[in-house]
């Protein structure tokens, strides 16, 4: 090792990595089958893709050449139409998860405590380790429920600055209750509801009546996080936005990159956003399909599946190593479900939603391994 290795900062050099899906180029040269061969319900993409007004957007894009507008107005505008928040309060980012990291970093002194609650999404205690915070973990029931007087004594013990709580939650899409979420809010904390698939939630056609997004300009301690990854089939583009109270903005402003969503990523979320009809009918599309997929998990003795409000499905899985299963069902029929060796989750798998073709093969896949 380089001596310079010692100029490092500590938290950082001795923090695990965080370990994010293979490209699929990769998985396809692994897998020894060609891409369109492989069947990829891993990484709750939305299988449908953007829409044809997104490609023709990308296809016409004029000012790649030009640096982006460093405060997305625009889009800004666009999402102050879309969903009725002032553009006061909203910013873009790369993706949600530049938005977790930004408020993080806005916040956070060496040492500092962030709330999360496991299993959850792996982004917000790596990022509040990233940030020199120290995570304090309250494990969800056996349910996946929330445990919240064990949340209300975390926070008088730690005093954390922040919780993060995923909305429907990834990875078993369990949707806590208005109550419990209002019952958050009353703690002495930020409370960033990350609702990166709450437009699956079917409360409303995209999510609206589950929102809390609306909220944001009148409650202090709110942060509500969105993305395009999900909705519009932009994961690759890496677009995504926030709501925050007004006194946050000023601070976020001064933090983040000044160039943070490229031209392409923005021009394709401007397009998507001008194609409600289609957003809708891939939600509506995805939700069908996420219960077609429960209902055939079902059939299976050696599955639990729990219920989603999101676009994928978790699974228990019974007498058998959920590892195993992952490996057969990739090397054996090219189809890409996810597994997690986090406590809590060692005997279950993750299966996104795809087209119904996608459930039919997993249903054949896994008649033949009964």
């Amino acid at each position: 090792m380089s001596h310079f290795a010692a100029l490092l900062r500590p938290h950082i050099a001795g923090m695990p990595a965080y370990t994010p899906i293979e490209p699929f180029e990769v998985l396809s040269r692994r897998l020894g089958r060609l891409p369109h061969e492989i069947i990829k319900l891993d990484a709750n993409e939305n299988p449908y893709g953007a829409s044809p007004a997104v490609r023709r957007a990308l296809a016409e894009l004029e000012f790649a050449h030009i640096y982006p507008d460093p405060e997305s107005r625009l889009l800004r505008q666009a999402l102050e139409d879309f969903c009725g928040v002032p553009r006061e309060n909203l910013l873009a980012g790369a993706g949600a998860d530049e938005l977790i990291d930004l408020l993080l970093r806005v916040f956070l002194e060496p040492g500092d405590r962030v709330l999360v609650c496991p299993p959850t999404f792996g982004m917000y205690a790596f990022d509040a380790r990233l940030n020199a915070g120290q995570v304090v973990n309250v494990p969800r029931r056996a349910d996946f429920a929330l445990d919240l007087p064990a949340i209300r004594r975390a926070v008088a013990e730690h005093a954390p600055k922040l919780l993060f709580l995923a909305t429907p939650n990834n990875p078993d899409g369990s949707l806590p209750s208005p109550e419990e979420i209002e019952s958050l809010l009353e703690l002495p904390l930020v409370v960033a509801l990350d609702e990166a698939y709450i437009e699956f939630s079917g409360a409303g056609a995209l999510g609206e009546k589950a929102s809390r997004l609306g909220e944001v300009t009148r409650r202090e301690n709110l942060v509500v996080l969105r993305t395009f990854s999900k909705l519009a089939g932009l994961a690759g583009l890496r677009v995504g936005y926030g709501g925050f109270p007004g006194w946050l903005m000023p601070a976020l402003w001064k933090a983040k990159q000044p160039y943070n969503v490229n031209v392409a990523a923005s021009q394709a979320a401007l397009a998507a956003l001008q194609d409600r009809d289609y957003l809708e009918q891939s939600m509506h599309r995805l939700r069908l399909e996420r219960d077609r997929l429960y209902e055939m998990l079902s059939e299976f003795e050696w599955l639990r599946p729990y219920p989603s409000r999101a676009n994928f499905v978790l699974a228990r899985v019974l007498g058998r190593s959920a590892a195993e299963l992952k490996a057969r069902l990739a090397q054996e029929h090219g189809i890409l479900v996810r597994y997690f060796s986090a406590p809590g989750l060692e005997d279950h798998i993750r299966v996104s939603a795809g087209r119904p073709q996608h459930t039919e093969a997993l249903r054949e896949a896994l008649r033949s391994m009964a």
